[in-house]
């Protein structure tokens, strides 16, 4: 069993900023790439930034420049700074793990934590 559980967001004015965390806990025997998606009503989920295990990162257009994503392999834990945040953030912000268990390996994500920039 693996465990993906989301913290971190909330309600910011525009321009603030939220970190989001991700801790990922189980039967895990190595996790690969991570990362952060997010999803509003009516649209399909959408990456938002990913991480390999050795730290390269990538982002989508519209947060380049204001996101940063890191991760503590230590803690299997990945981290989701949000700067200059503007109302078209606002999301349910997922988080992804592409874990090896003892028995298989495949994606496990998060429950989801709400993101509303609104002033």
């Amino acid at each position: 069993q693996v465990q993906v559980v989301e913290s971190g967001g909330g309600l910011v004015q525009p321009g603030g900023s939220l970190r989001l965390s991700c801790a990922t806990s189980g039967s895990i025997f190595s996790i690969y790439d991570m990362g952060w998606y997010r999803q509003v009503p009516g649209k399909q989920r959408e990456l938002v930034a990913r991480i390999t295990s050795g730290g390269r990162t990538n982002y989508a257009d519209p947060v380049k420049g204001r996101y940063i994503i890191s991760r503590d392999n230590a803690k299997n834990t990945v981290y989701l700074q949000m700067n200059s945040l503007k109302p078209d953030d606002t999301a349910v912000y997922y988080c992804n793990a592409d874990v090896r268990t003892t028995m298989w390996r495949g994606d496990y994500w998060g429950q989801g934590t709400q993101v509303t920039v609104s002033s």
